[in-house]
């Protein structure tokens, strides 16, 4: 599969035969640190892959030392607004952007699954927290960074870490920022997995889901990104709705067919 995706010193995107894309976070030699550029690349891939046929699923991570050290020093006031819009102004739908760096991977159709090493500090860690699972390395070191420099969180992280995180587990490491490692991120709701390989982890389970129904997976992410708002009522009517436009497609009986005849199932692009 050659679809071209946008690739910059940034970041760097490939999709492989099954669907899956690598992204890659390719500043290595700065520990991944989120500059302007670095920024505008995120935005720009995930921006790329919402229409790109034959996407399965993603698997979002860092080269080199870290996933990301968070937001470069060396640009945080033209970063935090000197040349940019207000933070207040919505630029992305309903985020800044900032917020869809972030928020992108979570506003995806498909499952993005990241993977976490080396450290993974402020930005970075709402970054990886837009993503559905995160594989984290038990030796991460990850931290709410932001009360250090004297700022919030304000990439999407109270939203994305609601129902993940503990209230006031997330209140004392906000307003403390203290460092916590991936065996903790487990057990604070950071992190979804623990695994020494969090690439390849995260690749067998891009792989996994990759094998399922694409309407399915893309069905149940949208009802998953819909739910947290919804009332009860809402939430039964569009499971039924989804249900409904699911029942008797070709995808759903090829699913049915190919586990009847004990087969890998051959599925159509959405």
């Amino acid at each position: 599969m050659t679809h071209p995706l946008p690739t910059s010193d940034r970041v760097g995107a490939t999709i492989d035969a099954d669907g899956v894309a690598r992204v890659t976070l390719t500043r290595g030699d700065k520990l991944n640190a989120l500059d302007p550029a670095m920024f505008d690349a995120l935005i720009a891939v995930g921006q790329a892959l919402f229409d790109l046929p034959g996407l399965r699923s993603v698997v979002l991570s860092g080269e080199g030392k870290a996933f990301s050290a968070g937001l470069d020093l060396a640009t945080f006031e033209e970063a935090l607004g000197g040349a940019a819009a207000p933070l207040t102004q919505r630029t992305h739908g309903n985020a800044n952007r900032f917020q869809q760096a972030a928020l992108v991977w979570r506003k995806l159709p498909v499952p993005v699954i990241a993977a976490v090493h080396g450290v993974c500090f402020g930005g970075a860690l709402q970054i990886a927290s837009g993503a559905d699972i995160r594989v984290v390395a038990p030796e991460a070191r990850l931290a709410v960074l932001e009360m250090k420099w004297g700022i919030v969180p304000d990439m999407g992280g109270f939203a994305l870490w609601r129902g993940c995180v503990r209230d006031d587990v997330l209140r004392k490491l906000t307003y403390t920022n203290r460092e916590f490692s991936g065996e903790e991120a487990l057990a604070f709701g950071f992190a979804t997995v623990v695994d020494a390989n969090p690439v390849a982890r995260a690749m067998a389970l891009a792989q996994d889901i990759a094998q399922r129904s694409p309407n399915a997976v893309r069905a149940a992410k949208s009802l998953f990104n819909r739910s947290t708002e919804l009332s009860l009522d809402d939430i039964l009517a569009a499971e039924s709705f989804e249900q409904q436009r699911l029942l008797g497609t070709r995808n759903q009986i090829e699913a049915m067919m190919s586990q009847t005849e004990k087969r890998p199932a051959n599925f159509v692009d959405p």
